[in-house]
């Protein structure tokens, strides 16, 4: 059993790295990393996307990851690797799980919107 609920085609993790730089690098936005505070920023309702990575071992860390966020009406995704993810968010280290809270101006806000939606109909 694992946390990863479906596929994200290569060319849709390659949009969410691309949207995922852009709001690290807006000054505006916020970007919880790792899997305390994305937990935190779900339960809290303030999540509007959540990306976890595939490579996450042991799979039981992010087990509830996407439980939570079903339950909470989040969207979420998948990228390949904990180091794509982190250096996504500029971070110099991998991350397990991000959650985008403010994507920092009405371009980014836009263009996530439009993601969410491609990534709902993934599901």
């Amino acid at each position: 059993m694992s946390y990863v609920k479906f596929k994200t085609p290569d060319n849709v993790q390659e949009e969410i790295k691309k949207l995922l730089d852009e709001i690290a690098k807006t000054r505006d936005s916020k970007i919880r990393k790792g899997m305390n505070e994305t937990t935190k920023s779900i339960e809290r309702g303030v999540a509007k996307l959540v990306v976890m990575a595939e490579d996450v071992s042991p799979p039981e860390l992010l087990f509830h990851l996407p439980i939570l966020c079903q339950e909470k009406g989040v969207p979420y995704a998948y990228v390949d690797k904990q180091e794509n993810l982190g250096n996504a968010v500029r971070i110099n280290v991998s991350a397990s799980a991000i959650a985008v809270e403010d994507a920092g101006s009405t371009d980014n806000e836009r263009n996530l919107n439009s993601l969410v939606k491609k990534i709902e109909n993934l599901k």
